[in-house]
């Protein structure tokens, strides 16, 4: 039994302030950066769209990073400890952003080893020349119609198996820790990643058309600036793209040093991530100019984004160009490392929950989250069905997971709990560059609007038909169910008790003793020194 007036807590942290900047930075480059982002500029007025999507940079993606790290650093805890340090009754918003981790965990994947197979595919053009679709729908995937065959439990061996390989890969960085095991990932896995990316970008620049490509990218549309879905696009893309507001930085924050430069670390995450943005938009659309000219047609004609760039578009350019396998190694290549940095930081979130929740190591807790939805993935993704269900699930846990949770989130803590004055202290205590006044107006006023413009969109679009096409029943379960379920289950999460050893305390006024002298004489250590209060629940 413990007899002094406080005792000691260790927390997981990153060995440096670089680790985790590579980290974070790995967490937002991710499969949206490279197959998503370009079509998107394109269609928002090429070279005009940088305009909207520099002023969402500014005004959303950049403040709300800052919102999410000054959460997790100040109350120290994952999405569910950290709001619940806050105040106790914003418990249920981390355990909603969790559960939102778990869903993208699930089917997020599955996309991964789609790639790791196209990337041994490029090497022999196993799909053969023109046959690009039909290979990737019918003798890859195996697709079934959810009309016909309802959710099919068929067995794809092709993606099972090295979606297996996948999970085995993501559950050792994970049981390794957030130093030896995510740290270091990030620590190799992102330089790979840049050196891959920078010598696909400059093969494709040398490709037959590739600057037909790029000034269909870059040429302004200036008309398109009147379009407030321009806008609103380069919002949404902003707030997905940063892997803000579902708990993944309030989560890696949370293992920084004290004396760690907030702001000055979240520019040089959130311009690092825009410009591999660029870069990627670049070798996309070089490369994509390329192919309209072999086949005699615009760019237009061939421009296309997600899975119809990567697993079609992509492969007909590996087909047709001089030394295409090595273009098709580096694409899908950079595609698996994106995919596998991205990855192990949205499991972290589900990971450090229970691990605040329950007080289990690390092992047991990576095991008892990892092995589950890896059961679930294989069930759902390894099937003939596995395309629809995908398509349907990402579309609505983006819409009415991260979006609407990203909106509850920042009213409560900014307009309920009235904490943006707090936080704003807490980020210029040691940081670099200093926020005020309009920070806390951009977060408190026009995020919401623009969020909720967004939501409300969403909402619109989704209920004017069946998403998709797809029949009512299936949309039903797997986009409104999915969705309705993760706020409940949010809520009967919040409502189990914390153990002792969890350290969480129930008293509202919880962040009165986050004060620096409760973190050691040095403010360096990531032991979290706690009240007597605490003790007294802990040491039974």
């Amino acid at each position: 039994m413990a007899t002094a007036s406080t005792q000691t807590h260790k927390r997981e942290a990153f060995g440096s302030r670089n680790v985790f900047i590579l980290s974070a930075i790995g967490s937002a480059v991710g499969l949206g950066n490279i197959w998503r982002f370009p079509y998107v500029a394109y269609e928002g007025g090429g070279g005009a769209f940088l305009i909207p999507y520099l002023c969402a940079l500014l005004t959303a993606g950049i403040p709300l990073l800052f919102f999410d790290y000054a959460i997790g650093h100040r109350f120290r805890g994952s999405a569910p400890l950290a709001f619940r340090r806050m105040k106790r009754a914003a418990e249920p918003l981390g355990w909603w952003q969790v559960l939102i981790c778990v869903v993208i965990a699930v089917y997020y994947a599955v996309i991964v080893a789609w790639a790791a197979m196209y990337t041994w595919f490029s090497a022999q053009l196993t799909w053969g020349a023109g046959n690009e679709n039909d290979f990737f729908f019918t003798d890859f995937l195996q697709s079934a119609d959810v009309a016909e065959v309802g959710v099919s439990t068929e067995f794809v061996p092709q993606v099972g198996i090295p979606l297996i390989v996948v999970w085995l890969v993501v559950i050792v960085i994970m049981a390794l820790g957030v130093k030896r095991g995510i740290g270091a990932a990030n620590m190799i896995l992102m330089p790979l990643l840049t050196v891959m990316f920078v010598i696909l970008v400059v093969q494709a620049l040398f490709l037959p058309g590739a600057m037909d490509g790029l000034n269909a990218f870059f040429t302004p549309n200036w008309e398109a600036l009147a379009d407030p879905g321009v806008w609103a696009s380069a919002y949404g893309h902003i707030f997905f793209s940063l892997s803000v507001a579902f708990g993944i930085m309030v989560t890696y924050s949370s293992y920084l040093k004290r004396k760690t430069d907030l702001t000055g670390s979240g520019l040089v995450v959130a311009f690092a991530n825009s410009a591999f943005e660029i870069l990627a938009g670049i070798g996309v659309f070089a490369a994509l100019g390329f192919m309209a000219q072999a086949q005699g047609t615009d760019v237009a004609g061939v421009a296309t984004s997600g899975i119809g760039l990567a697993f079609i578009a992509f492969p007909t350019i590996v087909s047709q160009a001089t030394a295409g396998s090595i273009i098709g190694v580096l694409f899908f290549g950079a595609l698996v490392f994106a995919g596998i940095t991205s990855m192990i930081s949205i499991l972290e979130v589900i990971v450090a929950a229970l691990q605040d929740k329950l007080g289990w190591g690390r092992v047991r807790t990576t095991l008892t989250v990892s092995v589950p939805l890896a059961v679930i993935s294989m069930a759902l993704f390894s099937t003939t069905t596995a395309l629809t269900v995908l398509d349907t699930t990402d579309a609505f846990v983006n819409a009415f997971g991260i979006m609407a949770v990203a909106l509850v989130a920042v009213i409560v803590v900014a307009w309920v709990f009235h904490k943006l004055p707090a936080l704003q202290e807490h980020l210029n205590r040691r940081s670099s560059f200093r926020v005020g006044f309009i920070w806390k107006l951009l977060v408190g006023a026009l995020a919401p609007i623009v969020l909720g413009y967004l939501f409300i969109s969403e909402i619109i679009a989704k209920i004017s038909e069946p998403y998709g096409g797809y029949p009512v029943w299936f949309v039903s379960i797997f986009g409104w169910g999915m969705v309705i379920g993760l706020i409940i289950f949010a809520l009967l999460l919040s409502l189990i008790p914390w153990g002792a050893h969890s350290h969480a305390k129930d008293d509202p006024d919880y962040d009165e003793f986050l004060d620096e002298e409760h973190y050691g004489p040095d403010g360096e250590t990531d032991t979290i020194r706690l009240p007597l209060s605490e003790e007294k629940g802990a040491s039974a």
